[in-house]
């Protein structure tokens, strides 16, 4: 079974709906035969790497509501992050172009490291509060799941590195249309939206398995056998015919 996963590294329902559908393999009995693919989504392609604003006064201005609205909201999610073991702080997120972070995880990939990298990426961000737009930072987060900081520090600072990666996936969600995430497709069939219950993911995972492995029944286009056509272990009658 394969698993792909669009999602962006400053989405918070990304990262609880990560955990979830970790949870749910957790206690699947065929977790050894899940691959499960991360693709890049950018929620913002033009988001400046230096912003301005915090994240409150971003969603404020997004979405035409007050600061005080937009805190209630954060805090809103914060509590349903707290529900799958996540911390978020809210207050000292540093609003991050993601470009870089997505080419980043496309050569970690080539290294087997693209499932580490993304949890570390998340966690830097929403736990953190690190700053995914800065080279330096992303370098250092490489670094701790084991990939040579200097060739990392290569990767990021050239611009052309892997951006055709990230642009494949862009275009892929594209036209199967995905317009919000994350964004779960199993064995290019079934789809996810959003960071489902915990339930959601395990019924999904049972479901498809079922579907995709259950010995098919075949429906019978021919006649009736029983005029003696057929052998079988006991006999092989050739009939007569009428004279």
């Amino acid at each position: 079974m394969k698993i792909e996963v669009w999602s962006d590294y400053v989405c918070p329902f990304c990262y609880i709906g990560k955990r979830r559908l970790d949870m749910a393999l957790s206690g699947f009995s065929q977790r050894g035969q899940v691959e499960v693919v991360y693709k890049s989504f950018e929620l913002d392609p033009n988001a400046p790497k230096e912003a301005q604003q915090s994240i409150h006064e971003m969603l404020a201005q997004k979405y035409s509501m007050t600061v005080e609205q937009a805190k209630e909201a954060n805090e809103n999610v914060g509590k349903q992050a707290e529900t799958v073991g996540l911390t978020y702080h809210f207050d000292e997120m540093k609003p991050s172009n993601t470009f870089d972070a997505h080419r980043l995880t496309k050569y970690a990939k080539t290294l087997g490291k693209d499932t580490e990298i993304t949890e570390a990426l998340l966690h830097a961000y929403f736990t953190e509060s690190k700053h995914l737009s800065n080279e330096e930072t992303l370098a250092e987060i490489a670094e701790t799941v084991g990939i040579d900081r200097a060739k990392a520090l290569e990767i990021v600072k050239d611009k052309h590195a892997y951006a055709q990666d990230v642009r494949h996936d862009q275009t892929e969600a594209q036209s199967i249309g995905v317009r919000g995430v994350p964004f779960f497709v199993i064995n290019k069939k079934y789809a996810i939206s959003g960071a489902q219950p915990i339930e959601t993911f395990i019924n999904a995972l049972q479901q498809v398995w079922q579907e995709e492995n259950q010995t098919p029944v075949l429906k019978p286009l021919s006649a009736n056998s029983s005029d003696g056509t057929v052998c079988t272990d006991e006999s092989c009658i050739i009939p007569q015919e009428d004279k």
